[in-house]
């Protein structure tokens, strides 16, 4: 079989630096202990790996505390502790509609269940929100902004520092899904006024599955939403009010904090900005490449400037579905088809009507040569529509 082409990088990054499976393997074997339980010298040690990469993490976002930076297992994960620990009956809250269903789903529940009313923030055509939108939407009862860094279907970033500087000026708490951008490009959130930031470790931030986190800038507080374990202080009742364990619960997942510090360094020794400038060099090569194939409709690609390597498009006369399987047998090209877990982009770009589009999502690992078969597949594809057209 010839070797797999993957342009999925937006629902998991994959390879990984062979320098996290070389990490993860030596630390497992080595150190796969209950970081702080115990005093015996592995579990220090593990410890104290887990406690680095907090603090790496915390740096990663320009965060001033690393005790404010907590694990938890995924984005949705710290999306659901973020949402559900700052709103209750009564409240309202602010999204937009490029998100994810990790921010909507949350948001939605708490609507249907709890009392929160909830207002969203179409995107223009290019696929941006206007900053100046926010304070339209703005109430007394307004506790919370949650949105999307970079749009993990049309792959635009958001202008943080401008919407975050609107809820500032409100004293209205704002947090951000980096789930895509986290590891794309550089994210400084003292720059950007954003008060809480949620992350995953196995997409762009090139770690494995099973690990992700949040941090909180002091003097923004989330409620307690579990109780738990923390290792600690197990004499208190109630679950511990002080930073991390606030907001981790139970057992952390060392190995996957392993793999993260290993991925951390190896964004590190490549360099954020150019592992950024390579992949949109390579996004720009295959828009233009699918830009010139007749039939093929593109998404919000027309300028890529703050945009991060994801790419949506259709073949006309076929289903979303159809192309991709096509992709898949015949090529050997893994990528993505549907809604992508972000239902109002599609309908707001019309694609729910068609049952989505394929998505292309490009990685560190992709190269010129992948990208131009990719081009040359979707081209032969789309020849076929002709063929049966006939």
């Amino acid at each position: 079989m010839d070797k797999l082409i993957f342009l999925d990088n937006g629902a998991t990054s994959f390879p990984k630096p062979e320098e996290v499976y070389t990490f993860m393997d030596s630390f497992y074997r080595n150190f796969g202990v209950n970081p702080g339980r115990s005093g015996y010298d592995l579990c220090m040690e593990t410890g104290e790996l887990v406690e680095e990469t907090r603090k790496q993490m915390a740096e990663f976002f320009n965060g001033k505390d690393p005790n404010r930076l907590c694990f938890s297992y995924n984005s949705t994960d710290a999306l659901n502790l973020i949402t559900y620990g700052m709103l209750k009956e009564g409240d309202h809250a602010i999204t937009t509609t490029l998100d994810h269903n990790s921010v909507l789903r949350p948001l939605y529940h708490l609507y249907k269940y709890n009392g929160v009313e909830l207002d969203y923030i179409p995107f223009d055509k290019k696929g941006f929100i206007d900053p100046d939108e926010f304070p339209k939407k703005f109430k007394k009862n307004t506790k919370l902004v949650i949105i999307n860094h970079a749009s993990n279907v049309i792959g635009t970033i958001q202008p943080l520092r401008e919407i975050g500087r609107h809820c500032r000026e409100r004293g209205i708490p704002f947090a951000v899904d980096a789930s895509q951008s986290a590891g794309k490009i550089p994210i400084d959130i003292e720059e950007m006024n954003v008060d809480i930031i949620a992350f995953t470790g196995h997409k762009s931030l090139l770690g494995p599955t099973g690990i992700g986190g949040l941090y909180v800038r002091e003097g923004i507080e989330i409620r307690h939403t579990r109780a738990g374990g923390t290792g600690v202080r197990s004499a208190v009742r109630t679950h511990l009010d002080e930073y991390p364990y606030r907001l981790e619960y139970g057992t952390l997942n060392a190995l996957g904090v392993a793999g993260l510090h290993a991925s951390l360094n190896w964004i590190k020794k490549e360099g954020l900005e150019n592992i950024h400038e390579q992949e949109i060099k390579l996004t720009t090569l295959l828009r233009d490449g699918l830009n010139d194939i007749d039939g093929v409709t593109l998404y919000c690609q027309e300028d890529l400037t703050n945009h991060i390597s994801v790419f949506l498009f259709n073949v006309d006369g076929f289903e979303a579905l159809n192309t991709s399987t096509l992709l898949d047998v015949d090529y050997n090209i893994a990528s993505r088809s549907g809604l992508h877990c972000a239902p109002l982009v599609h309908e707001q770009l019309g694609t729910d009507k068609i049952h989505g589009a394929v998505r292309f999502g490009i990685g560190p690992f992709n190269t010129e040569e992948e990208i131009q078969s990719a081009i040359g597949a979707v081209k032969e594809i789309s020849e076929l529509r002709k063929k049966t057209k006939k």
